[in-house]
């Protein structure tokens, strides 16, 4: 599968390559405390990160059609990745994107930017009909990004996806391409996002805040 580079002002998101490991090192280094407690861990215990093989496993997805593996780049810095996985097609053709971006470039509206990229280019370029994305109820950062884009609030998912060491409760949203016609990157800078699209409702900020017995 050909991945394209896009951009939108500052930020820009193209294709990982292995000559990328020793930047993605190095940001995971630099920023170990703020993105360990968002970080997807191993329920068997702790495994070693090779960034190179890592980033060989997200261009296996990518040759095999299941997966869309992007770095982000704010003024031509490495700041961040954002992955489109679990990629179907025929009678579901949905995906999902999950992404993180160093601490220093939060606030400059990169990751919504680089959302909105990759999620038109799945829906208007790959043809394919749902995007989805799942965030720990603690991350507020996360949230904001989502409401910000009007991603539609579908559910809590219990203890869904093991995350730093334990596992974790996630809300849910997703849009699909009828919602969004003229694009998402363009209906958000257009100031055209549906009032309360990504708000969680109360009732499941309680429930994901209440710990499962």
């Amino acid at each position: 599968m050909s991945i394209p580079t896009l951009r939108d002002g500052s930020v820009t998101i193209r294709p990982i390559r292995v000559r990328d490991a020793r930047a993605l090192e190095r940001e995971l280094l630099a920023n170990r405390s703020w993105l360990r407690q968002w970080e997807a861990t191993n329920p068997g215990g702790p495994i070693g990160f090779d960034a190179k093989g890592s980033i060989r496993s997200l261009l296996a997805h990518a040759r095999t059609g299941s997966g869309v593996p992007f770095v982000i780049e704010y003024a031509g810095e490495f700041a961040g990745q954002l992955n489109v996985s679990g990629m179907s097609y025929g009678s579901l053709s949905s995906a999902s994107i999950g992404y993180w971006v160093a601490e220093r470039f939060a606030g400059n509206s990169v990751t919504p930017t680089a959302v909105a990229l990759a999620t038109d280019h799945v829906f208007f370029g790959l043809g394919l009909h749902r995007m989805e994305i799942c965030i720990r109820p603690e991350n507020a950062a996360s949230l904001r990004v989502v409401e910000k884009l009007g991603f539609r609030y579908e559910g809590l998912r219990r203890r869904f996806i093991h995350i730093n060491g334990d596992w974790r409760d996630h809300f849910c949203f997703a849009l699909t391409v009828e919602e969004i016609p003229q694009g998402v990157l363009r209906r958000w800078k257009d100031g055209r996002v549906p009032a309360g699209a990504g708000v969680v409702p109360e009732a499941d900020r309680r429930a994901a805040a209440t710990p499962q017995r």
